[in-house]
């Protein structure tokens, strides 16, 4: 682009004083022309403000702030600027070749995938002479001290290799590369030890490790990815389980399953080994993402929630879990008492009638005689007679 123009090649920032993202563009701004100045690049950086200098901003095409128009794929014109490049990125793609079918599913990727890793093109002359092509146009992906040429054939999809290929054959694992790693549909090989601990075992595992990323490349780069984690806290939340460390573990990242070697890891031979066994489907699977499994977790979940929230700060959680629990307790006890009195009452009341019921038989009874007693004294001495008379015969 340079070698076509006479006059000076300007890179914009178009900004706002008022906009909080052009405020925190700003210091990557700065940087961003303070490296370009020290790699040599003709391009001038700069930045305008496009509310006081409205009719440019408009005459080339602003419409928000910040606005920044940089190109998908860089071109590398020289072997010093590919070497500068290549110091500052541990990944990166370039491009070989003129116009091509594979050029333009190259762009194409890049523009899905910019966020994510950097892409380059150059001509022949501009690699390094121990890079090798056997034609042209080709993608090559500079990487772990070496490089990687793209085989359709082999690799499949442009867009999967690369996907494939933005990581490093050996990474220090954490939950956010984990989660990218789970995009490529790689297997992930994890030796979990403490960085803190200079015991054998725990160096011996992570040496294992990196020796079969970098020796069974050939073998092992399509399916599988290999680092080390520090620590267990992540893995025991992700496994729900206690994980012993030092250890090493194959997760699953597309389904959650994950295997454990059923001995322990000696040497770089077991290690390949164990990974041979999971290929041939002979290693048991754990995990999963079954029913079981999720009510698994929704319990595991809830539980790691409670005991963080009272580690943290148990005056809180005797708050937010006590006073709940204690409104409840208090429904709960009025609605059983409400229950048994209501109960008592009712399994009283038949004894209660039934007691009444007696009395007042034996009231009755009692009412009877005195009212018998009672009439006779109101009877005259002669009907009294006769009373008794007409008694004896109906006796």
């Amino acid at each position: 682009f340079k070698e076509n123009r006479k006059d000076d090649i300007w890179l914009v920032d178009f900004y706002a004083p008022w906009c909080g993202h052009c405020k925190k563009l700003e210091p990557i701004w700065n940087e961003v022309g303070i490296e370009m100045k020290s790699m040599g690049s003709p391009v001038k950086v700069g930045k305008m403000d496009a509310t006081s200098f409205s009719s440019i901003a408009s005459e080339f095409g602003v419409r928000g702030y910040p606005t920044i128009k940089l190109p998908l794929i860089r071109p590398l014109p020289s072997q010093h600027m590919f070497e500068h490049v290549q110091k500052r990125h541990r990944v990166l793609f370039v491009y070989v070749g003129g116009e091509s079918p594979l050029k333009e599913k190259y762009i194409e990727v890049a523009s899905e995938l910019i966020v994510y890793t950097y892409f380059f093109s150059a001509s022949e002359e501009v690699l390094p002479e121990y890079v090798t092509l056997p034609e042209l146009p080709a993608v090559l992906v500079f990487k772990d001290g070496t490089y990687f040429v793209y085989d359709e054939y082999e690799d499949g999809d442009l867009t999967s290799w690369i996907n494939r290929e933005r990581f490093q054959g050996y990474l220090n694992i954490d939950g956010f590369t984990l989660y990218e790693l789970g995009d490529t549909g790689k297997l992930v090989a994890i030796a979990v030890i403490d960085d803190k601990n200079s015991s054998v075992e725990h160096t011996r595992l992570k040496s294992i490790i990196q020796e079969v990323a970098r020796d069974y490349r050939d073998h092992f780069h399509r399916d599988f990815q290999f680092g080390h984690m520090d620590g267990n806290d992540y893995i025991n939340s992700l496994l729900m389980d206690d994980l012993t460390i030092p250890t090493i573990v194959v997760l699953n990242t597309s389904n959650q399953q994950y295997f454990l070697p059923d001995r322990q890891i000696e040497n770089t031979e077991d290690m390949v080994q164990f990974i041979n066994n999971i290929l041939d489907g002979t290693a048991e699977a754990q995990g999963g993402d079954g029913v079981l499994q999720r009510i698994k977790r929704i319990v595991y979940d809830a539980k790691s929630t409670v005991v963080s929230v009272f580690k943290s700060s148990p005056l809180l959680g005797c708050f937010l879990f006590g006073l709940p629990l204690g409104v409840i307790s208090i429904m709960c006890y009025g609605i059983c008492t409400a229950d048994t009195d209501g109960g008592l009452d009712e399994s009283e009341s038949p004894k209660k009638e039934g007691g009444d019921r007696e009395l007042t038989d034996e009231g009755s009874e009692e009412e009877q005689e005195e009212e018998k007693k009672e009439k006779y004294t109101e009877l005259s001495d002669g009907e009294l007679k006769q009373k008794n008379i007409l008694e004896k015969k109906k006796d």
